[in-house]
């Protein structure tokens, strides 16, 4: 469970909910996770101000936390109900790992930058949250000794869809995947039924880079 909100944040925090909601976030799951989780705890202080604005924010080494709706419409199209086992790639600023621990079971978290992943972690602990591992090395190959995971969700653009994620997912499972440039790429959702996998495409989108064996080469 998510420490309390620090009551400076507690208007600007609802404001968010509410414009999320303008937006066309209607799962009551995720907005009690938005709700529950704060995200100023997850972004350095020189930014904090701007905890709540629906928009990305730097958090170092080249990478930003992801804009609220972003988060919110990763997790609304997974409709999680609380049973499943997910695996993350790009842990980031931890933000993401934290919502994602309000909706399910347990989260497997990759991060490939260890400040970010140690940073992640700190941010996560003082949460108070526990159903979360976390591992830093090369996202793309997943987390096999874990697999397989009921939803798989990538934080970061990629060239392709990584084949290991694939064979990670169990039957029935998800994947939501950025597929496309550096700069613009499409959101992908990809759905695992027996050894068959369908896809459909969801909207444009903006990631950093996906580096990694079955990503890119280098940031």
């Amino acid at each position: 469970m998510a420490s309390p909100v620090t009551p400076q944040f507690t208007g600007a925090r609802r404001r968010l909910i509410e414009e999320l909601r303008g937006k066309g976030i209607s799962d009551l799951s995720v907005l009690r996770a938005l709700d529950l989780v704060p995200r100023h705890q997850f972004v350095p202080t020189g930014v904090r101000h701007r905890a709540y604005e629906d928009a990305p924010l730097p958090i170092g080494h080249g990478q930003t936390i992801s804009q609220p709706w972003v988060h919110a419409t990763y997790l609304q199209t997974l409709h999680l109900t609380g049973s499943e086992k997910v695996l993350e790639i790009g842990t980031g600023s931890g933000y993401q790992t934290a919502l994602l621990a309000q909706l399910c079971a347990h989260v497997y978290s990759v991060e490939r930058l260890r400040p970010l992943l140690e940073t992640a972690r700190d941010s996560i602990t003082a949460c108070g949250i526990t159903n979360v591992s976390l591992l830093c090395g090369d996202g793309t190959y997943g987390w096999p000794e874990y697999a397989p995971f009921d939803a798989i969700l990538v934080s970061a653009g990629s060239p392709d869809v990584p084949k290991p994620l694939l064979q990670q997912l169990a039957a029935g499972g998800r994947l939501l995947v950025p597929v496309g440039g550096r700069d613009d790429q499409r959101l992908m959702e990809i759905t695992r039924t027996g050894g068959e996998f369908t896809s459909r495409d969801l909207s444009d989108v903006r990631f950093v880079p996906l580096v990694g064996k079955h990503g890119w080469e280098s940031a």
